[in-house]
């Protein structure tokens, strides 16, 4: 038995000084006083918050996205994971046009299994919404996938209104979830199209080709089509405008109560200013949806703190800047979208808002409402006896600075270099063994699948 001494509990409840145990993958106690003599392990946590383990339930791994190849596999994402004290990712599985969804399951098992430092478990996004598809779908709920995605924007990925309604209607008797990325793609296509030959070729390109009033139209199609299916369980990801967030806030006062929301730290902490870095820098933040303006990243971080945000995850999608993103040069449509995040999402949140949100909020924002959401909770998400030995131990203390040099992302810069944390990842547990220190893997990959 390992047993964790002298720490504070991050509960439901509350916060409570007290011990934790581990066993067999499990958690068999938590608080009160456990005498050293009972464990075969015992470290001293004092000073440091216990939280369960975080979960980012938005990545990319080993994808290809249409572009190219993400420059993390499932083994280096999850090593990065979990060297930032997430125990638990959520993947995109993909099923392409002309693949069926247990061909796609089968191929991101082949990716991850015996890979990962940290658990992984997949969503299902459709591409190819047909009656073998609407056939399979219960088999692929069987798998312990309880959550899926569709797409209003990318040609090869989208359906159209018709049929996500059917989508919603299909997934409704299964209990499933649809995740939505909600960016009206005819108007994104034109408006690209527009920008470039007007003159303007550079990553500054690309917010102009995707405005506020795009994801903001598709989050209310989504809406009202959910509405229209019975209040559908629907999760609108990576919200990133003020407009949008109105849109959520206007199909609440309507009555829908099965929306959930989720946001990314890039739309928290920068800004749309970042394209304009000099060179090709502003290639780094290239990702769909763009960065906004200061008055969305302003009302976003209102509503994490006033609760409207269910979740932040990273939709950790990463292309090296060289040799990958600066294949579009002069061309700010050939920049593959995405950027990394998986390493850093809790110490930026920790420390961004260190003044408004307490272990108790950080706990809800990085794990215990991702696993509410998606079908984990109480295996995962809370520290409680029989829940998975997930754990991170939290040093609120440690001062560090983030760093391309230092990252174990695989890819060759972080969108925030030099950013300054306050806290850190301690010890990261992942099913009761210690995958990560003080920032740097302990080379276990002790990850295992997640049947939700």
């Amino acid at each position: 038995m390992k047993v964790l001494k002298g720490g504070t509990l991050v509960l439901p409840q509350g916060l409570v000084v007290g011990d934790l145990a581990m066993e067999g993958g499990k958690i068999v106690r938590v608080g009160g006083t456990i005498s050293p003599a009972e464990a075969d392990e015992v470290t001293d946590v004092t000073g440091c918050w216990v939280f369960p383990g975080f979960i980012d339930a938005h990545t990319h791994m080993q994808c290809w996205t249409g572009m190219d190849w993400t420059a993390d596999s499932f083994e280096t994402g999850t090593r990065a994971a979990a060297c930032g004290g997430t125990t638990t990712i959520v993947d995109y599985a993909t099923q392409d046009k002309g693949m069926t969804m247990p061909q796609a399951l089968e191929e991101w098992h082949r990716r991850a299994d015996g890979t990962c430092a940290a658990n992984y478990a997949f969503h299902m996004a459709i591409a190819d919404w047909s009656d073998q598809t609407r056939a399979d779908l219960a088999a692929i709920r069987q798998a312990g996938v309880s959550s899926f995605k569709t797409y209003f924007a990318y040609d090869h990925l989208r359906l159209d209104d018709a049929q996500t309604l059917e989508v919603l209607e299909a997934l409704a008797p299964l209990g499933g979830t649809l995740c939505v990325h909600c960016e009206n793609g005819t108007l994104v296509n034109e408006l690209q199209r527009r920008v470039f030959e007007s003159g303007v070729t550079g990553p500054e390109g690309h917010p102009m080709s995707r405005p506020d009033v795009c994801e903001a139209e598709a989050i209310s199609r989504l809406l009202m089509i959910a509405h229209l299916a019975g209040d559908a369980r629907v999760n609108v990801v990576h919200l990133s405008t003020k407009l949008g967030l109105e849109v959520i806030r206007a199909a609440k006062e309507r009555g829908q109560r099965n929306i959930f929301v989720e946001t990314c730290p890039q739309y928290l902490l920068l800004d749309e200013t970042r394209y304009l870095e000099p060179g090709f820098e502003g290639a780094k933040y290239v990702m769909s949806p763009p960065l906004r303006k200061a008055t969305d990243r302003a009302a976003l971080r209102r509503a994490v703190v006033e609760g409207e945000i269910d979740t932040i995850s990273t939709d950790h999608c990463s292309f090296n800047l060289h040799g990958q993103k600066d294949r579009g040069m002069g061309d700010f449509r050939k920049i593959p979208n995405g950027g990394p995040g998986v390493e850093h999402r809790p110490a930026l949140i920790a420390t961004s808002f260190a003044d408004a949100l307490g272990p108790r909020e950080l706990l809800a924002l990085l794990s215990e409402n991702q696993a509410r959401v998606f079908g984990m909770f109480p295996r995962k998400g809370i520290l409680a006896v029989g829940s998975d030995a997930d754990v991170c131990v939290w040093d609120p203390a440690q001062e560090w600075t983030i760093s391309a040099a230092t990252q174990h992302q695989n890819v060759d810069y972080t969108t925030y270099e030099g950013f300054q944390c306050k806290g850190r990842a301690h010890l990261v547990y992942v099913n009761g063994e210690l995958a990560a220190r003080d920032g740097e893997p302990t080379g276990a990959k002790p990850g295992t699948y997640v049947a939700r």
